[in-house]
């Protein structure tokens, strides 16, 4: 830093505005200032030291280790260095590292106590937990060795609580960590760690509540951070990764809340928590926001999500649910080269982060673009070991309620939800590959095999009730299945699925239950009235759908003249109906016109010809913005953005009409 004469500022005046900028969180600048001066001096030791602090505060913890290894090296004596190497190492994952800088220290009574902290830290991230719990009782049971040293109580039951969670004891962790905060007062991250062993337990709403209070808290004590800002649409500039944001727990509070959120399937309170945490820029973004941002975003922007997945699977450490979950994502948009590219590449993450039963799974589920016959063999190997287990999982819940043993219940109920959601994917994969077939009578017998098991659990009975639908004589037993689904939301009727919706209408209709077909019908289109009056600009599908699902039928039975102009209607306003989904349901049936037309297997009469080409060219219009096909996110072969329009295809349609009826343009 220079005056505009050349000549250099005075070192206290220098490292005063260093300082000034440290005390007011402006760490990036300080690192400029101190990087500059320390190419003047490189051996600065207040320099390294001040800059090393400030790597550390920005989380560049390998850079900061950096600046106390030098200061180490030349300044043998002052073995403060070497703790602050260790615990940047440490903080960068660096474990090995970290360890052995650290065990230089154990002879110095100073650091005894601060030493055996940080090795017991090490071997906990390392999953060596019979380690770390010896050296977190050699700290319990041993005297203070430096100033301020030993293990106090309430550090002592946190570490055992974190221990006791990591084995999996989360009713005894959520103990320890309650004693913790009664000894100690509020603590932000004890308060976390208490939400998330109550989440672990599936003690939802104990653990919201104390999500809330840490939120609460930071509100009104840093109001700075801004909270609820993002969602609220206020354009508000990064909070940056400071330590007050750190103390806070605040976005391990909201990511705690949004998982919490999306286990319950509140799907858009979910992404409000994400929304909700302190504004910062995606390249400040810790790893757990980030694959939660990916996972809960990937309906709406899929193509972010595999790239946020995929960039996380490159750092260390990355969230545990990244490799699984990238795969099940692979394996659910039929992606199934990249799924067994990413497992051969990553072999050594294979049996730290996939379960047994997700690596067959996943196993299975590749193997079914090649050998379907090979991987329904996988799928029902797997299937018989989970139905042996929720047999036998039936049968102690059986004797536990004989035996009036409540926590024993519990615990075999838990097990047993767990077996069941494992099972469930499975039987689907199985009848998917007889529905890609369309040997529907097939995909019945497997749904009907699980029954005893899967009755009361909602996806099972969505899907019988569709392959009912498909057999196309099955409509009553079809209703049998939707109606219940739709009764239970029956007063929200639009949170219900518009295809089921559409296909419940199909049935009563096809079982002449016209009039409760109607009234379905009537029952929706006053709530997408409703909804206008809030939202006038929201486009809304469900009726829509229904009447282009009704229309569709017709057209399969012949009656174009009635099933096109129903179609045609279920599309006014084209401002708010016309769409993606809308148009896909349209076009097909106008080419199922064409094609019969074209083979001379029916004749239209003019008038229905003119409203086609009218309805056309409305399309037309209104479909310069719309896709006609939502691409795959990860194909490497886009359409030309000009080609996938609703305009271009309705041009196409319009064109064919002419040339197949002989009208005049």
């Amino acid at each position: 830093m220079a005056l505009q004469n050349g000549a250099q500022v005075p070192k206290r005046e220098f490292t005063a505005v260093v300082y000034r900028l440290i005390r007011d969180a402006r760490y990036t600048e300080a690192v400029q200032l101190l990087s500059a001066e320390l190419q003047r001096s490189p051996k600065s030791r207040a320099g390294l030291s001040l800059l090393g602090y400030c790597y550390y505060r920005l989380q560049e913890f390998a850079l900061a280790a950096e600046c106390y290894e030098q200061l180490g090296q030349l300044y043998p004596d002052i073995e403060q260095y070497r703790l602050y190497q260790a615990q940047a190492l440490y903080k960068a994952c660096l474990y090995p590292e970290a360890t052995r800088v650290a065990f230089l220290l154990l002879d110095n009574p100073a650091y005894h106590n601060r030493v055996l902290r940080l090795q017991a830290a090490i071997k906990y991230s390392e999953g060596d937990l019979p380690g770390a719990r010896s050296l977190v009782e050699q700290l319990l049971g041993g005297e203070a060795g430096e100033e301020g040293g030993g293990e106090n109580d309430t550090d002592g039951q946190v570490n055992l609580g974190c221990l006791l969670y990591k084995e999996g004891h989360y009713e005894a962790a959520c103990s320890k960590f309650f004693a913790a905060l009664q000894a100690s007062g509020y603590q932000p991250d004890v308060s976390y760690n208490l939400a998330l062993a109550c989440y672990s337990n599936r003690h939802y709403g104990p653990a919201l509540k104390h999500i809330a209070n840490i939120i609460e808290r930071g509100i009104r004590q840093h109001p700075e951070l801004g909270v609820g800002m993002t969602t609220e649409g206020i354009d508000v500039r990064s909070v940056g990764n400071t330590s007050v944001l750190h103390q806070t727990a605040l976005v391990e509070a909201f990511n705690l809340k949004a998982a919490i959120e999306y286990q319950l399937k509140n799907f858009d309170a979910a992404q409000e928590a994400l929304t909700d945490m302190p504004p910062r820029a995606e390249e400040e973004l810790d790893p757990v926001t980030l694959h939660n941002q990916a996972l809960m975003n990937m309906d709406t922007r899929p193509t972010e999500g595999f790239e946020k997945l995929q960039f996380l699977l490159q750092q260390n450490p990355f969230p545990p649910e990244t490799f699984g979950n990238l795969l099940l994502l692979y394996c659910k948009y039929e992606y199934f080269d990249l799924a067994a590219d990413v497992l051969a590449e990553n072999a050594h993450l294979t049996y730290k982060f996939l379960t047994p039963y997700l690596y067959d799974f996943l196993d299975a589920m590749i193997t079914c673009q090649t050998a379907p016959e090979e991987a329904f063999i996988k799928l029902d190997g797997l299937a018989g070991m989970l139905t042996e287990q929720l047999q036998r999982l039936t049968k102690q819940v059986q004797e536990a309620r004989h035996n009036k043993d409540e926590n024993l219940v519990k615990k075999a109920l838990i097990e047993y939800d767990d077996a069941l959601e494992k099972y469930i994917p499975v039987l689907m994969a199985q009848a998917k590959i007889y529905w890609n077939l369309e040997n529907y009578s097939m995909v019945e017998k497997i749904f009907r095999k699980s029954v005893e098991f899967c009755n009361e659990h909602d996806v099972w009975k969505l899907n019988v009730a569709h392959i009912l639908f498909m057999q196309e004589d099955k409509y009553k037993e079809a209703i049998g299945f939707y109606e219940p689904i739709v009764k239970k939301h029956y007063d929200n009727i639009l949170n219900v699925s518009a295809v089921v919706l559409a296909n419940l209408c199909v049935s009563y209709i096809m079982t002449s239950q016209n009039e409760e077909a109607e009234e379905l019908m009537r029952k929706i289109e006053k709530e997408e009235e409703h909804l206008s009056y809030d939202d006038p600009d929201k486009k809304i599908y469900h009726l829509c759908i229904v009447n282009l699902v009704i229309g569709t039928l017709y057209c399969a039975k012949g009656n174009y003249d009635f099933g096109i102009s129903r179609i045609i209607r279920s599309l006014e306003p084209y401002n708010k109906k016309l769409g993606t989904d809308t148009w896909y349901y349209a076009k097909r049936c106008f080419f199922s016109l064409l094609e019969n037309m074209s083979k001379h297997m029916i004749v239209l009469c003019d008038n229905v010809i003119e409203e086609c080409v009218q309805f056309l060219e409305h399309c037309e219009v209104f479909g310069r913005n719309i896709p006609a096909v939502i691409e795959q996110p990860l194909e490497e072969d886009r359409i030309y953005t000009g080609k996938n329009t609703v305009t271009y295809e309705s041009r196409q349609l319009k064109a064919l009409i002419y040339e197949i009826t002989g009208w005049n343009m």
